[in-house]
């Protein structure tokens, strides 16, 4: 086969047909870049950013692709050959990549976080003209996004950092988007947004304009968190069922699969239920027993929790999925534990299989709840900080489809902040409020069981410790108040009297004393 990439003259030669005048175009050999025929361009040819290509080629909007390996190019323009003559063109050089798409010029960036990301505008910067627009697909820190922003407003260009969720499947057939930034650049995509992101039946493409600055990044992010979260309760569920229940995996695959028919739908729930159906092809028995119990982690995670921190919102269940992350890590520490810590920690009580089953549901579904109300809140606090204004009810209804959180709860989270766009926090919407009431028994049940036969549930325990202590009026805050008033002199308040308070706690107990 020839070069990918040639002269531009050899190219006009070898064109069959122009797209402007026919369907039927050899994808192999690009136009001349002074053609401009593409619609919009990606940079960045990992495996997500080729899927998000073809979805923007198999939509109908001509795509000019550029990555600096080039074997990636022919790869990506050879794919869309095969997957139906898809109108992608490829570039081997960064000039005559730009200079193919039509202006204003759209470039959609995916490429790791950080410096890379510098480097690649960089490198489309030095040929992008005033009103030409930059998007970024990655999952970067929103400071870097609105730093980036400003830095390309001062050379006339236009900036997007757009989250992107579904993994490689979501980002071939429908993600879901999250873009922030500048108005007038999702303007200039927008079209093209609306058909390439997951279309949802009830609620339409899972994609809208999410706010400005880095608010695009900053929801994808928390986006992951609550991610962690569900994943964790879900590790947690499988644990207790295992380990107290002694499901098989093929009971396991029975329970997760019926679970995925009622108010669990999801996504998560869909693929740990295939899980659990899939065959060591190298030895015996299941895949998943095979699988080392580490757990990676790309940052997004951590990030979230940090900002939580920042943010004085409490984020317990989304922060317990990470420290449990961190000590998945610690498998030769832990192997040894395990040889230190022998013993029988099961209370080796009778357990009704079905009633297990049942409660684990419960717990699962009400441990959610509390896990997206701490992700909502973080965004919302967040927001209230920038004044991005941003619109929780329209969240929830774009993660509805093609993200991984995707799930029919998000339907009912979308209503409650419809009712309510004010609304102080999840657990107190009516609906959620009785639901967790409805299920407070078998989670509290379910809990004391992990507990009482050695099984940790930190999510499931996080999350009912955050309802506990949400619904209290009072609680033993005071105690540590005053305690920071004994050492500290922080002061404190009064529930009877107005006004900040001093007491010389230790000159006065050892008065009592003597």
């Amino acid at each position: 086969m020839p070069s990918l990439v040639t002269s531009a003259s050899d190219l006009g030669r070898r064109l069959l047909r122009s797209p402007a005048t026919s369907g039927a175009v050899d994808l192999l050999f690009p136009p001349p870049a002074e053609m401009a025929v593409a619609r919009i361009g990606l940079a960045g040819l990992a495996v997500m950013g080729q899927n998000l290509a073809l979805n923007i080629a198999e939509k109908g909007f001509p795509i000019s692709v550029y990555n600096r390996t080039t074997s990636k190019v022919d790869e990506t323009v050879q794919r869309a050959k095969i997957e139906g003559n898809l109108p992608v063109y490829g570039y081997h050089d960064p000039a005559s990549f730009v200079n193919s798409i039509q202006k204003p010029r759209v470039v959609i960036m995916l490429v790791k976080a950080g410096a890379p990301v510098d480097q690649t505008i960089a490198t489309l910067a030095a040929h992008l003209e005033q009103g030409d627009c930059i998007v970024d697909g990655g999952n970067e820190w929103y400071e870097n996004t609105e730093r980036r922003e400003k830095a390309m407003e001062e050379r006339g260009l236009l900036y997007l950092g757009m989250g992107v969720s579904g993994g490689e499947e979501g980002a071939r057939n429908g993600p879901s988007l999250m873009p922030g930034g500048s108005l007038e650049a999702y303007k200039y995509i927008e079209d093209i947004l609306l058909k390439v992101a997951a279309q949802v039946p009830d609620s339409g493409p899972c994609v809208t304009y999410i706010g400005k600055g880095g608010s695009g990044n900053f929801v994808k992010m928390v986006h992951n968190g609550i991610e962690y979260g569900d994943m964790q309760l879900i590790a947690e569920a499988y644990d207790v069922l295992k380990s107290v229940g002694k499901l098989t995996n093929s009971e396991l695959q029975q329970v997760f699969s019926e679970w995925n028919k009622g108010e669990l739908l999801s996504f998560l729930i869909e693929i740990t239920a295939d899980i659990f159906s899939i065959k060591d092809d190298q030895g015996e028995g299941y895949l998943v027993d095979k699988v080392l119990d580490k757990t990676g982690m790309k940052g997004t995670g951590k990030w979230t929790v940090q900002q939580a921190a920042e943010l004085s919102v409490a984020a317990p269940t989304i922060e317990a999925s990470l420290d449990s992350r961190f000590l998945s890590g610690l498998k030769d520490e832990r192997v040894e534990a395990s040889k230190v810590f022998q013993g029988d920690f099961s209370s080796n009580l009778p357990v009704d299989k079905a009633q297990l089953i049942e409660d684990v549901r419960q717990a699962l579904y009400a441990s959610k709840i509390c896990s997206y109300a701490q992700g909502m809140n973080i965004i919302k606090a967040k927001s209230m900080e920038k004044g991005w204004s941003l619109n929780l009810g329209e969240l929830a209804r774009i993660w509805k489809g093609g993200c991984i959180i995707r799930a029919i709860f998000l339907d009912r989270i979308k209503k409650a902040y419809d009712r309510n766009s004010d609304l102080a926090n999840l657990l107190v919407d009516p609906e959620f409020a009785q639901e967790i009431m409805d299920r407070q028994e078998a989670w509290r049940m379910v809990v004391c069981l992990a507990i009482n036969n050695g099984v940790s549930t930190p999510g499931m325990s996080a999350s009912l410790a955050y309802f506990d202590s949400y619904r209290r009026d009072r609680l033993p805050a005071n105690l540590v108040q005053a305690q920071r008033d004994y050492f500290g002199a922080h002061t404190y308040e009064r529930v009877d009297i107005p006004g900040s308070y001093h007491t010389e706690w230790f000159k006065i107990a050892r008065n009592l004393n003597n």
